[in-house]
């Protein structure tokens, strides 16, 4: 049984951002997110945000995610959603955490009528680009000198539902 397996995801609550925000540390040195931030985001009506967080046995917060919705119209599948963040403890790497995470994060999409997703992804990480192209993002352009004050290009990266 894979970690992903046994792994338990749950809403992210005002509980949870030290921990978060400690891992948004270590993985992001250069342009981390700060504790406003997310409060912010952690504040946005549900219908608006979905933040949560993966936990396992022996580790409480395995990883995070954050998607941001935007209702479409009256046709089917109109609706568009977006990759806020996502991010895996390094000793949880290659078990299936991001690949969970990413998964109800699109499964949500998808419920709640968004046709495509998108996201940005530093250029330099080649672990979280190549997560999202296995799932099916493809990439739409580039945003240069995106993420400050490092100056690293964003890769904007698009995915289907429909």
């Amino acid at each position: 049984m894979t970690e992903a397996e046994t792994a338990r995801l749950r809403a992210m609550t005002p509980a949870d951002l030290d921990g978060v925000l400690k891992l948004e540390h270590e993985l992001f040195p250069d342009d981390p997110w700060s504790p406003e931030m997310f409060a912010h985001e952690l504040m946005q009506p549900p219908a608006d945000r979905l933040y949560l967080v993966a936990s396992l046995e022996e580790q409480p917060l395995a990883g995070y995610c954050g998607m941001l919705f935007v209702p479409g119209g009256t046709e089917p599948a109109s609706g568009q959603a977006e990759v806020m963040t996502i991010a895996v403890r390094p000793d949880a790497w290659g078990h299936g955490t991001g690949s969970l995470l990413l998964s109800a994060m699109l499964e949500e999409a998808k419920a709640r009528d968004c046709g495509e997703v998108f996201l940005e992804v530093r250029a330099d990480n080649d672990r979280a680009h190549g997560l999202y192209s296995r799932r099916g993002f493809t990439e739409i352009g580039v945003r240069k000198g995106y993420y400050q004050p490092s100056g690293t290009d964003a890769i904007v990266m698009r995915k289907d539902l429909r």
